[in-house]
């Protein structure tokens, strides 16, 4: 038993979940680092960082047939794919039907601030006097940055690499640092993939809704498996639609591409399978 594929849209919409959280010093970046609207609450939002669209095949459960396996029949080879969609017959199809592989973001680890933290800090009565003597600290970086960089040091690397060493490791202690103040922001992609099926009088559509705050799982299609008996392997001649997706009124892709709803069914007769005919089919599902 085996289906022909009908066509949806497969719209694949990267975003990217931002997680916030707020350094330990976050309420004293004012007062000792001059900087404003560093906020003291954990936040997380969702931004859409790209939208790709890409054409699938799901079952079409009016489209399902029967094929008598013969004695002289060298069809009997048939390979499926997972949904039972038909892929191929005496021969393997190469199509892949896993996800294209985007290049999704992952947070990366930070530096724990108090690892760079001087006794006199980490000692220090309340977290108001933490935050000065660390601001202080963060100052005192960047002046041994500026005296190195002016050549002004007692004690100079001695050559390029050594120095860039140094600076590198100068520039950690001080982000670091600062993200006692400034708070750490994690960025994490995440592909929702929304499939739409066109009918022949689809003009517009609307295929999603994003919120920056929330997100939900989409109920997966229930599919029909009715039976049709086919003398012959039956397969899709597709017919063509536009495909325009459009987000806030600017429009990232449009393209015209095959749908097999639009077009109609054909038969590769029996005879085409015979022994002493070598014939090899590969779908496209």
């Amino acid at each position: 038993v085996y289906f022909l594929p009908k066509t949806k849209v497969a719209i694949d919409i990267i975003a990217t979940k931002v997680d916030y959280q707020p350094g330990d010093f976050s309420l004293y970046a004012s007062r000792y680092l001059r900087l404003n609207n560093i906020s003291s609450q954990p936040e997380s939002h969702w931004e859409i960082k790209d939208i790709q669209v890409r054409l699938v095949g799901v079952p079409d459960s009016t489209k399902a047939y029967i094929m008598k396996l013969k004695d002289k029949s060298m069809a009997s080879n048939v390979e499926l794919t997972d949904k039972g969609i038909v892929k191929a017959i005496n021969t393997t199809s190469t199509e892949k039907e896993s996800l294209p592989d985007y290049k999704l973001e992952k947070p990366q680890p930070h530096e724990n601030a108090r690892k760079y933290m001087t006794e006199d800090i980490l000692m220090a009565g309340s977290s108001a006097k933490m935050a000065e003597l660390t601001a202080r600290e963060i100052y005192n970086i960047r002046d041994s940055k500026n005296t190195i960089l002016r050549g002004q040091a007692e004690t100079m690397p001695k050559d390029g690499a050594s120095l860039q060493l140094v600076i590198d490791q100068l520039n950690k202690q001080e982000k670091a640092l600062m993200q006692a103040f400034t708070g750490t922001t994690d960025r994490t992609d995440k592909v929702f993939t929304i499939l739409v099926e066109p009918g022949s009088d689809t003009q517009e559509q609307v295929a999603a809704r994003f919120s920056t705050r929330n997100t939900s799982t989409l109920p997966m299609p229930e599919e029909d498996k009715k039976k049709k008996k086919a003398d012959g392997a039956i397969y899709n001649v597709p017919g063509k639609g536009n495909v325009t997706v459009t987000y806030q009124g600017k429009k990232l892709f449009n393209d015209e591409m095959a749908f097999t709803q639009f077009g109609y069914t054909e038969v590769l007769v029996d005879g085409l399978f015979d022994k002493k005919v070598n014939t090899r089919v590969i779908f496209n599902s």
